[in-house]
């Protein structure tokens, strides 16, 4: 599985951005925020869930600890936005090229507007998705900031 297309295009993403860790295939797929941590053997809260909404036709990227809920109200309206709607399966895949449950914080084909929730930052390790719902990464609230070109702000 390492192979995967998706795994690899992750990969080269992270390494163009410096990251320090590398991608971990799982023996299960991890398709929410608790199954991830379950198997990594980390609090919920250290998970950052890859959630993509539908802006007026364009893609959001929030990336969120598995902790709690988006209040996407609060969050357009920081974006300026008119409403967030949660994507459909086909809306995430075209902005993407990967599968929800998968979604990484990087490898899309094209830029996705980002906003990375400040309360990862009280983990010193993250664990994101690495394209696929069996592969995860280990990183910091920083280097997520920081790859993502994100905007962090208070989700909830």
């Amino acid at each position: 599985m390492s192979d995967h297309p998706n795994i690899q295009r992750v990969a080269a993403d992270l390494s163009a951005a410096g990251a320090t860790g590398a991608i971990r295939v799982l023996d299960e797929a991890a398709p929410t925020a608790q199954a991830a941590a379950d198997q990594l053997g980390c609090e919920v809260g250290a998970i950052a869930n890859s959630l993509i909404f539908d802006a007026d036709g364009a893609p959001v990227l929030i990336l969120t600890s598995g902790a709690h809920r988006v209040d996407t109200a609060k969050v357009a309206a920081e974006l300026g936005v008119g409403k967030l709607k949660r994507a459909t399966p086909e809306f995430v895949r075209t902005h993407t090229g990967q599968p929800i449950g998968g979604v990484a914080p990087v490898g899309h084909p094209e830029r996705v507007r980002t906003v990375v929730d400040t309360t990862l930052a009280n983990y010193p390790e993250i664990w994101a998705a690495g394209g696929i719902p069996h592969a995860v990464f280990p990183t910091t609230y920083d280097e997520l900031v920081a790859m993502t070109e994100g905007t962090p702000i208070t989700v909830n």
